[in-house]
């Protein structure tokens, strides 16, 4: 999953990219509003961070941009702790939910984890699907008979976008755009290399190809 960190503070950005990615995050950072906006109409982010307090064009007005364009992308704001006003402002320009700085990293994960969970339909406390679960914190799946799979980070990356999106045609270069960060060469034909490490680890049965559109991960349930 591929996610945009609105953060003006370069430590606090560095040290939060650090967390994401030991997450299974893919995280493109952007300092300023102006930037931010752009990077949030242009770039197929999962989520989004967003703090408040930038320079150049303030956070509230950037979410209110995106959403007046029909961006509906999820979105968290970063507040400060005892500012309500400002909780109250972003969650009624649209935001979909808020952690007060300062703050654990592992509260903004969870509450990650849970809105993307959310936004997939998903009730469970963790990723389900076709019988399979994600050990989001170990990055290994279970499968049906309870054994545990070792994956690496594209492999974690790419299964856990699969099952947020079971029995949808995504296209090579969609999965490309969700699983590489901004800067990075994304070669979608890769994107089949690690398609068949995960067909050898979990079985064939939950990955068809669809000749010329792409891939469906099933899930009859």
């Amino acid at each position: 999953m591929r996610l945009l960190l609105v953060e003006d503070d370069n430590e606090l950005a560095t040290r939060l990219k650090k967390s994401l990615g030991r997450a299974g995050y893919v995280v493109d950072i952007a300092a300023d509003g102006i930037e931010a906006e752009f990077l949030g109409k242009e770039e197929p982010y999962d989520l989004i961070i967003l703090d408040l307090g930038l320079p150049k064009k303030p956070g509230l007005q950037v979410l209110e941009a995106w959403r007046s364009a029909g961006n509906r992308v999820p979105v968290i704001i970063l507040t400060a702790r005892d500012s309500w006003q400002e909780k109250v402002d972003g969650l009624q320009a649209g935001a979909d939910d808020y952690v007060a700085k300062p703050f654990h990293t592992e509260e903004l994960l969870a509450r990650i984890s849970a809105l993307l969970r959310r936004m997939a339909g998903r009730a469970e406390g963790s990723v389900q699907c076709a019988g399979l679960r994600l050990d989001e914190e170990r990055q290994q799946v279970i499968d049906e008979e309870g054994y545990s799979h070792e994956l690496t980070g594209t492999e974690f990356r790419l299964l856990r976008y699969f099952m947020l999106h079971p029995n949808k045609v995504l296209s090579k270069l969609r999965l490309s755009d969700h699983v590489y960060e901004y800067d990075d060469d994304r070669d979608s034909n890769v994107i089949e290399v690690y398609v068949n490490r995960l067909r050898r680890k979990l079985g064939k049965e939950h990955i068809e190809t669809r000749r010329g559109q792409g891939y469906v991960f099933r899930d009859s349930q």
